[in-house]
């Protein structure tokens, strides 16, 4: 693989039964870059990210992960994955809920207790950290699941929908301390439905029905279709020409 790019998707297909729910997916992920992919609810871009974190086996193709064929499990204990789903324990505090997955990506003591300080600020639940994650607000465990996944400070993030949920000022953090993390070096991959987020990204992966229909810098794409916004870019993709 280039050094310029750490993750390669190489003609991906992914069957549910008769369900083909990825078709065909190539793709470059470079390093130190914000990539973002764009599609609606069942476009596929849950399972994209699945496969490409070694959780899920595609049905066909292969995917390389810091020159390394996926899955392979020491590379996913290099990868940042907060789910769509949250996967918390309910039963525990947030405090108790980052000890244990910290314990599991082998921190412990000052290391451990510093990360856990520098995250939940991120997230900014340090008034609720002894609070039973049940009692929690749908938001506040989007927060908590976040925490988790830069917990371990692993090279490669792939957060799905990481700000659904969550209020604007606190989406603003979240997205000011993601282009943090890419300045010190890390890779980032998030999934989105979000217009006004997918114009943050510094390239978009736009996908439509298991299929990758363009890439590019949100720019590029607006450029190329004649459009004055990503969403007139995607529908333009996605098959409705603009009348501009």
């Amino acid at each position: 693989m280039d050094d310029k790019y750490c993750i390669s998707i190489s003609n991906i297909d992914k069957l549910y039964g008769k369900k083909k729910v990825l078709d065909d997916i190539n793709l470059k992920v470079k390093s130190k870059e914000i990539l973002g992919l764009l599609g609606p609810s069942g476009a596929g871009k849950t399972t994209l990210v699945k496969i490409i974190s070694g959780i899920i086996n595609s049905s066909g193709g292969n995917v390389e992960v810091l020159n390394t064929r996926m899955p392979d499990l020491n590379i996913m204990n290099n990868i940042g994955f907060m789910a769509q789903s949250d996967a918390l324990y309910e039963e525990l505090s947030a405090i108790e809920n980052l000890k244990f997955f910290g314990k599991i990506y082998g921190l412990k003591g000052k290391r451990l207790s510093e990360r856990i300080t520098e995250v939940i600020s991120l997230v900014d639940l340090n008034e609720d950290l002894k609070k039973i994650v049940s009692n929690y607000s749908g938001g506040m465990k989007r927060r908590l699941s976040l925490a988790t996944a830069l917990l371990h400070d692993p090279d490669i993030l792939i957060l799905d929908e990481p700000t659904v949920g969550i209020d604007p000022v606190l989406r603003k953090a979240i997205w000011d301390e993601l282009n943090k993390l890419k300045a010190l070096g890390k890779t980032i991959i998030v999934t989105t439905h979000v217009m006004d987020e997918a114009e943050k990204c510094d390239r978009l992966g736009m996908i439509r029905n298991g299929k990758l229909i363009a890439v590019g810098t949100p720019q590029e794409l607006k450029d190329k279709t004649n459009s004055n916004s990503i969403e007139e870019a995607f529908l333009y993709y996605g098959g409705v020409k603009n009348e501009n």
